[in-house]
């Protein structure tokens, strides 16, 4: 809420929307704490353009219409400065027609990159490019990984990340099962049971949050870990704990947020989390780590360009704007935001990061 005596007027809104149902529901307390990190770094300073941030927290889990409606009514208040989001994106698709270029909107989760997102829209995740096709193509080389088996949610990004691989390999007949299931599946034997599933090297896994978790304990328990790696850029150290340590064997994850122990800025971002939420706060995560990007992000660019108009900062990304801040991101590619992205290997709940992407 605005410190006493402060007027919204005086404050800079921001709509903050994580998903606190469905798969990703797993993610969210990680999220909210994270970005309630990054709120109180800026307003502890100058806060954006010199305003403090009002943060209002909008439930991502649901059906794509019913949260683009929320902030629909929202933005018709004409009190939104900009809006954050970790979620899927069939809701990105939605909220971003709602919005429709008339506040900054951050995306903060990997995406699939399509040609006709609509103005406004700031990703600050990976396109499978720079991030999916990549970790393949280290797999290939350094694990003899040729053939791959595909299972997804049944919706845009798995469907679109999935086609991507398949445009970047040798043969695209190397996908040899491809296999999509609705959001909130429970019971993955179809595939597991799937005699071609044997023919591949390695599986691609492009769920949500809890599905994730319970695809990678029934993978265990198939017997199948010793022999096929799996590679996924959409898991965090939730999900690892979800899934419990005997699932995580041979799992391969690539991120733009992973949290470096060994560096003094992810020592300090650890530091600084726990000091802000407490000794018992949600694990600081490479999913919550991109929302506190994302909201860091917002400030450096309203920073840059000395306001929170579209027009105006999306002209200045296309430009190569470059960026200072604590982002890992230093600049865009048109509004697609541009960082270093890594692969790890799954350490039971933790993660070891092998190499640069």
């Amino acid at each position: 809420m605005p410190s006493s005596g402060q007027s919204r007027d005086e404050t800079i809104e921001i709509l903050s929307i994580v998903p606190t149902q469905g798969p990703g529901g797993i993610i969210a307390p990680s999220c909210t704490a994270a970005i309630s990190l990054a709120v109180d770094e800026i307003n502890s300073s100058t806060g954006i353009l010199g305003r403090e941030i009002h943060l209002t927290t909008l439930d991502g889990g649901r059906e794509p219409h019913e949260v683009a409606d929320e902030v629909a009514a929202f933005l018709a208040t004409g009190m939104v400065g900009a809006i954050t989001g970790w979620h899927t994106s069939a809701v990105r698709r939605a909220v971003a027609e709602a919005v429709d270029a008339r506040v900054p909107y951050l995306y903060a989760t990997d995406h699939e990159g399509l040609p006709d997102e609509r103005p406004g829209v700031l990703l600050v995740g990976e396109h499978p490019d720079h991030q999916t096709v990549p970790a393949a193509a280290w797999m290939a080389r350094e694990l003899g990984v040729r053939r791959w088996a595909v299972i997804g949610n049944d919706y845009i990004w798995p469907r679109r990340t999935a086609r991507a691989l398949r445009r970047s390999l040798p043969n695209p007949y190397d996908i040899i099962v491809e296999h999509y299931v609705p959001l909130g599946t429970t019971d993955f034997a179809d595939f597991l049971n799937n005699p071609t599933l044997l023919l591949a090297d390695a599986v691609l896994v492009l769920m949500v949050g809890a599905d994730t978790a319970r695809f990678n304990r029934q993978f265990a328990a198939s017997g199948l870990p010793a022999v096929m790696p799996r590679l996924s850029p959409a898991v965090d150290e939730n999900v690892l704990l979800s899934a419990g340590p005997s699932a995580n064997a041979n799992l391969y994850v690539a991120s733009s947020f992973f949290i470096d122990n060994h560096s003094e800025e992810g020592r300090s971002r650890r530091a600084r989390y726990h000091r802000h939420q407490g000794r018992f706060a949600p694990a600081l995560t490479t999913f919550s780590n991109s929302t506190y990007e994302a909201i860091h992000l917002l400030n450096t660019l309203a920073d840059a360009t000395g306001t929170l108009d579209v027009e105006t900062i999306i002209a200045a990304a296309e430009t190569g704007l470059v960026l200072d801040g604590p982002a890992t991101r230093r600049g865009f590619l048109g509004n697609q935001a541009v960082g270093p992205a890594h692969l790890a290997m799954a350490n039971g709940v933790d993660f070891d990061i092998i190499d640069a992407l």
